[in-house]
């Protein structure tokens, strides 16, 4: 049962390496929602995003309003999994903005040809990332589409996405980018947690919420 303090959902998909309890960070800032975490399985956007298109799914058949937070790969993953039109607006923290140019450099760097990974199907980096063709073809043959309005949190000094790329890709998707000065893929010092939730509060604010629920 639905508890009436409640006005909606707030679904947060972690990033590599993360976990679905980084999701109470977020429950000061969304008093009137019940904040809840995903776990997924698997490590490719066919797999993780069918677990979180059910999961978004089955949530928001019980609450009225569904919000997206979704941290680095973990946005990747959602914006393959088709849930643009079954939540109202998201927030993208570091996303993947253009995995296969992430990918591409990965294996220039390896010293790896596109020749090579055709025919070996999957190679370990000494770095020890692994390196899918099949992943690569998956993500030319489904480019992403997003129309769920987004507000994007980026750090100047993203490894993984450059700010010419990121700044690109929220203009396509008509998206608001938030860039910290300094600021790195991973949020998690005082500072950068700080920026983070002070996009989200004001953000919060335009859609006539931030006042109501008590966080201004």
């Amino acid at each position: 049962m639905i508890s009436s303090r409640n006005a909606g959902a707030v679904i947060y998909v972690h990033g590599k390496g993360g976990s679905a309890a980084e999701s109470s960070h977020y429950e000061p800032l969304f008093p009137l929602y019940e904040v809840i975490g995903i776990e997924y399985g698997g490590d490719t956007p066919w797999e993780a995003g069918a677990q979180i298109r059910a999961a978004v799914r089955d949530i928001g058949e019980q609450y009225g309003e569904t919000v997206l937070i979704a941290n680095s790969i973990g946005a990747f993953f959602s914006m393959n999994a088709g849930i643009d039109t079954l939540v109202s607006r998201a927030y993208f923290i570091s996303p993947i903005a253009d995995m296969e140019k992430l990918i591409c450099g990965m294996t220039a760097a390896a010293g790896i040809t596109e020749d090579q990974l055709r025919k070996c199907g999957t190679i370990r980096t000494v770095s020890g990332d692994v390196l899918s063709w099949e992943y690569l073809c998956f993500v030319r043959e489904h480019p992403v589409e997003w129309r769920a309005p987004t507000e994007i949190i980026y750090g100047e000094n993203d490894m993984l996405t450059d700010g010419e790329t990121a700044a690109a890709f929220a203009e396509r998707i008509g998206a608001g980018f938030n860039v910290m000065p300094g600021g790195e893929h991973w949020f998690h010092t005082e500072e950068q947690m700080k920026f983070l939730d002070e996009v989200i509060i004001r953000a919060e604010e335009k859609h006539g919420a931030g006042k109501a629920y008590g966080v201004l």
